[in-house]
């Protein structure tokens, strides 16, 4: 005899939003299966192979053993590599004991909501916005609170914009520069006068700068220079040295919030993985050889953002030159003022799978990775030529 499901959802579970950009992929993974030839710009990840000498690490780790538990932070060699780069490239002084390890950098940032935030408070957050940033400060019970930024500017924030939002509640802003999705580099005279709020107002800073080497026109300055007993640094291995699978982040700051955080993954999934602590061991301390992979890889995504940007300008579709990372946004209201709808006339018509801005807080824009090859970008390009030329039929 069957009764009513004992497994009921948390009110937490139940509290994630589903993604708006999931029957997209949904049915971009249908055609691909069905034979249809869809190109893909969605994928947040880059196209260049983990350089040798980061793998011919991780094989030495495996064949010297190195595969047990680690301390929950960290290897102390990785986190002693993790303080000097802090140093050498940041200009931020996170001893050892400062910084922690963790299995990606999503997980940094996880810890960090639920270490210094409580129900009730509320974070700041520039939109657009990377979907899980809001999504995690909720699951904690605070509130997220969106900051607009403008594509005329380049998706730059405005402090004073910023500041017109905090509240007596009010206790965290979260920063991402250079940005997912926008690719906004914010100048160093913004974060200085971020970092002054901070101050003046006694927030918490919690800067993510995972594309901090994927720079192309513009100075990429860490905001802990400007007010380092406000801020906790994340960052991690994923995109600058193409190990997104490796699941390395890290993150430095004050040592009792990171002992905080070193207690909530001790209680989760403890260590990050021994042998990609190793991997990226060896991309942090052969920095020579780490910088040169950076270098080439670099110079291929500004030639790549150069000649998508033009296209899709060309296209009628505006889209501001983004400064870092690998990513832009289009205004596609002239395909369609929804951006599911237009994501989807994309999908089916162009067979280009983008993703929408909806979970980015980006009405009317759509996302595109220009982390794949020039080739693939100029046949996107012919694609979407074509839906446009019929834009007022569809």
């Amino acid at each position: 005899m069957s009764g009513p499901s004992p497994f009921q959802l948390s009110a937490r579970a139940l509290s994630l939003k589903p993604s708006a950009t999931v029957a997209v992929t949904s049915r971009a993974l249908e055609l691909q299966r069905a034979g249809v030839d869809v190109l893909s710009m969605s994928v947040g990840e880059p196209d260049f192979d983990t350089p040798p000498h980061i793998k011919a690490a991780a094989i030495r780790a495996i064949e010297e053993g190195k595969t047990k538990y680690t301390a929950v932070s960290g290897i102390p060699e990785l986190r002693e590599s993790i303080s000097a780069k802090f140093r050498r490239e940041n200009g931020l002084e996170y001893a050892p004991d400062a910084v922690t390890v963790t299995s990606g950098g999503k997980q940094a940032l996880f810890n960090a909501f639920f270490a210094l935030l409580n129900p009730g408070d509320e974070v700041l957050i520039p939109a657009p916005y990377w979907v899980s940033y809001p999504e995690m400060v909720a699951l904690t019970g605070a509130v997220p609170v969106a900051v607009p930024t403008a594509a005329e500017s380049g998706f730059v924030l405005d402090p004073a914009e910023l500041e017109a939002r905090v509240t007596p509640r009010t206790r965290m802003i979260v920063l991402n520069s250079p940005g997912n999705p926008t690719g906004a580099v914010f100048p160093p005279g913004v974060l200085q006068a971020v970092a002054e709020v901070a101050q003046r107002r006694g927030l918490v800073i919690v800067t993510d700068e995972m594309y901090e080497h994927l720079v192309y026109d513009a100075e990429q300055v860490s905001i802990g220079r400007y007010a380092p007993k406000h801020t906790l640094t994340i960052n991690g291995a994923s995109k600058a040295y193409a190990m997104t699978g490796w699941r390395i982040g890290y993150a430095g700051g004050p040592r009792e919030v990171i002992a905080a955080m070193n207690a909530l993954q001790s209680q989760s999934t403890s260590n990050a993985s021994s042998v990609s602590q190793y991997a990226a061991l060896a991309a942090l301390s052969q920095h020579g050889e780490t910088a040169r992979f950076i270098g080439e890889a670099r110079q291929a995504y500004r030639e790549r953002r150069d000649h998508i940007v033009a296209g899709l300008n060309a296209l009628g579709l505006p889209t501001p030159t983004p400064q870092g990372a690998f990513y832009v946004m289009a205004d596609t209201t002239r395909i369609h003022r929804d951006e599911l709808e237009a994501s989807r006339i994309l999908l089916e018509r162009a067979r280009v799978a983008v993703v929408p801005g909806t979970d980015f807080g980006a009405p009317g824009q759509v996302r595109l990775s220009y982390a794949t090859g020039l080739e693939q970008i100029e046949e996107v390009l012919r694609r979407i030529g074509e839906v446009v030329g019929t834009a007022g039929n569809v």
